[in-house]
């Protein structure tokens, strides 16, 4: 099997210009970044296909030899698939951060920019004794409160509330004297 040199220089480049490109803080330039990444894996698996042969049918006569191989087709068919999904979320996060900040470019958070100054000036084990948890057997956060029971509304609680849904039972209203659903031993007439 004898592989050309030149694709895999290519797909060398491609790959290398790819990850300086996702470096960027420019979302535009990840998404470069990101489509180059994904051409280079493509070309890597059409290098990896080897030599280009017979489609991959079984027919009886055919040398299996002298068959290509399928499997670098069916990974190169899915990570265009990925490639696309991916873009496309790409590009719905460039087109929300346009609208939001008339720029793609990602700026630093304050609260980042304070923690690794603090971590800087601060020695390791006041921060790993600042993430040890005094109540590590606790497992939820609702451990003593009082949780209320869910109320299902009915027709007649609320003046809005429009039950149109078909129902076995006769409706009865809330506003209504004779209905004694409220009362204690709940009797009804």
């Amino acid at each position: 099997m004898s592989v050309s040199l030149v694709l895999i220089i290519v797909m060398a480049v491609l790959f290398a210009c790819g990850v300086y490109a996702m470096l960027e803080r420019s979302l535009t330039r990840v998404l470069i970044g990101f489509l180059l990444l994904g051409n280079a894996a493509n070309l890597l698996l059409l290098i990896v296909m080897g030599r280009p042969g017979v489609a991959p049918f079984y027919d009886g006569e055919t040398d299996a030899a002298e068959m290509s191989d399928a499997l670098p087709q069916a990974l190169t068919l899915t990570a265009i698939v990925i490639t696309f999904a991916i873009s496309a979320f790409l590009l719905a996060l460039i087109y929300r951060s346009w609208q939001l900040g008339q720029a793609d470019t990602v700026i630093d958070d304050a609260d980042d920019v304070a923690l690794r100054t603090r971590a800087a000036d601060e020695p390791e084990d006041a921060i790993d004794e600042e993430s040890r948890s005094d109540d590590e057997d606790v497992t939820t956060d609702f451990v003593g409160d009082v949780a209320s029971p869910i109320r299902v509304l009915h027709q007649g609680d609320l003046s809005q509330l429009v039950d149109d849904a078909p129902v076995d039972r006769v409706a009865v209203r809330r506003d209504d004297p004779t209905d004694r659903r409220d009362t204690p031993d709940g009797d009804r007439p």
